[in-house]
């Protein structure tokens, strides 16, 4: 692999050594052939060889071409329309307000396709949900004034495992939603970028050959970082006392430092894994080339995306909150009671919220991976040329 610093050619070559991969996911490699089933549209976009980044270092822009600085402050403006922009994004390198525009973008001019996809998954998502908050919902114990260490570990242990049991479900269900959800929704915003339409029927034939990939990937990132967490804690849960529980807090502390570092620079492996047809390892290792040297802008877009997602979400939950209180009259007792009335006007709150925001946090992850191979790999290039090009289905 040339490391040399310049421009890279896109495409010229891929990542890790895979040099019969082919320049543009859906072309055909030397050793695949041409009707494989897991073919990709060259309307994705294409893989290209990484070139290591110089720090304070920025690609120059490609000859006889000038890239319009972005604005200020990251959001979009007048200044892009030097750059073409065949779709949701301008094709240079993104400020934090034009991924955002561009993620919201998709969501309006594709809403057919999007709905069709996030709809019937948060409904999925909001029924099992309910189930599981009516019937394996787990109150905390109630200990008298004068119980005894051991009556009060034996309480909290038994509360844990009733909240394990309650947890462990909902967290398969969002697992295997987020996972179907990611997948689709990465082909739409690959075809937003380029202006291309999608259906749904186009999206899930290029999608699913890598769903159990990508569920695998999903999964295994939350099983590391817990059982970081786990390990770091475990002396401290071991040795007991105050000074196993001071000892427990600090490994906890450092655990999630790890974690969060961990997550950022892994958080491009799914788009890696599904637009350049990558296998789990090799589409960390290119996460973790790409977000080199960025590690701290990713954070900042996502934390950003995540909350601003968050408060959408509270923002809606008030009035369906509202309406189940009025409608139900739950919680005006001494106890509080999850009736059927109030768990179907929640779920219908969280159909709304969840069928916009998954959309939003698929769109972000992807436009920040186009975005890195833009700043890194000339990808704008390639774009430019498969924009201009006839779509091939």
């Amino acid at each position: 692999m040339n490391d040399t610093p310049g421009r890279n050619k896109p495409g010229s070559a891929p990542s890790d050594g895979q040099d019969d991969a082919p320049a543009i996911p859906g072309q055909s490699s030397p050793t695949e052939p041409h009707d494989s089933a897991s073919q990709w549209s060259k309307d994705q976009p294409p893989a290209g060889r990484w070139s290591p980044p110089t720090a304070g270092r920025t690609r120059p822009p490609a000859p006889g071409r000038a890239w319009a600085k972005p604005p200020q402050g990251g959001g979009g403006g007048h200044g892009a329309a030097a750059a073409p922009k065949p779709g949701v994004i301008p094709l240079r390198p993104l400020g934090v307000g034009e991924i955002l525009d561009a993620s919201v973008a998709t969501l309006r001019r594709y809403w057919r396709t999007v709905l069709a996809v996030t709809v019937p998954v948060a409904v999925v998502t909001q029924v099992a949900l309910m189930f599981v908050q009516r019937y394996l919902s787990t109150d905390a114990p109630k200990l008298h004034a004068d119980a005894t260490p051991a009556e009060q570990l034996e309480a909290a242990s038994a509360y844990l495992r009733a909240s394990f049991n309650e947890l462990a479900p909902t967290m398969l269900v969002s697992v295997a939603a987020a996972v179907f959800v990611s997948a689709l929704l990465t082909v739409v915003v690959s075809r937003a970028i380029l202006g291309r339409p999608v259906t749904l029927s186009e999206a899930w034939r290029e999608a699913s050959p890598r769903l159990p990939q990508l569920l695998l990937l999903s999964l295994a990132l939350p099983l590391a970082a817990g059982l970081l967490a786990f390990v770091a804690m475990l002396p401290g849960l071991l040795l007991g006392g105050a000074g196993g529980a001071t000892l427990a807090f600090f490994g906890g502390a450092a655990a999630f430092l790890v974690v969060v570092w961990m997550l950022i620079r892994f958080s491009l492996a799914s788009p890696a894994l599904m637009l350049e047809r990558q296998g789990i390892v090799p589409a960390l290792k290119r996460s973790a080339k790409l977000v080199t040297g960025s590690w701290w802008r990713i954070f900042g877009v996502t934390l950003l995306a995540q909350l601003l997602i968050t408060v959408f979400t509270w923002v809606l939950a008030i009035p369906f909150t509202a309406i189940a209180f009025a409608v139900d009259g739950v919680g005006t007792g001494s106890a509080f009671e999850l009736t059927w009335t109030y768990l179907i006007v929640m779920a219908v709150g969280g159909i709304i919220s969840s069928s916009l925001t998954y959309p939003i946090a698929a769109s972000v992850s992807v436009l920040l991976y186009v975005d890195q191979r833009i700043r890194r790999e000339a990808l704008d290039v390639e774009l430019t040329k498969a924009a201009e090009s006839p779509s091939q289905h």
